[in-house]
């Protein structure tokens, strides 16, 4: 900035705020936060040489992401944004999870709710009762017609514990 109004590094820093000052554009003396929190996990002396490698258009990104890692560093110190990312892929995944079971339900129930076409012999693997069937992975039960529900029980998966997950 110069002359009247340093930014606020200059400011924080309690130094003469120069013409030609890399933190001016960036951090303007009315956020002052936002350069304290940056010059608390990185360094002015970092930051001012992190700057100074970058061509000048790509700066203001730069200092944006630098800004939201402090952010972050300061509120997760191990971690940091990597944490953050961390716990976004967990629930997507856990989100993911429940799609998945929900489909399932939504498959069973739409089964549940068409009328079951007679098996032909000659496809079944091995006759379990008069009542029940087991074909190839999956088991039929046709006891009672308001709960035909195939149960495939080849979608068990393993869980990073080693135990099974139905």
């Amino acid at each position: 900035m110069g002359g009247n109004s340093p930014c606020a590094s200059c400011k924080l820093l309690r130094r003469r705020c120069a013409k030609d000052c890399i933190f001016a554009p960036y951090f303007p003396s009315d956020d002052p936060h936002k350069f304290a929190i940056v010059h608390k996990v990185f360094g002015a002396s970092n930051v001012s040489k992190m700057l100074q490698e970058l061509p000048a258009q790509r700066r203001a990104d730069a200092v944006s992401s630098l800004v939201y890692e402090a952010n972050a560093r300061v509120r997760d110190p191990v971690y940091g944004c990597v944490g953050a990312i961390s716990y976004l892929q967990n629930q997507v995944s856990q989100l993911q999870m429940q799609l998945a079971v929900a489909q399932a339900e939504i498959l069973c129930i739409q089964m549940q709710q068409e009328p079951m076409l007679p098996i032909p012999p000659q496809t079944l693997d091995q006759v379990v009762d008069d009542k029940s069937y087991v074909l190839q992975n999956q088991y039929v039960n046709f006891a009672n017609s308001s709960t035909n529900v195939i149960h495939d029980h080849s979608l068990k998966r393993e869980s990073i514990f080693g135990d099974m997950v139905s």
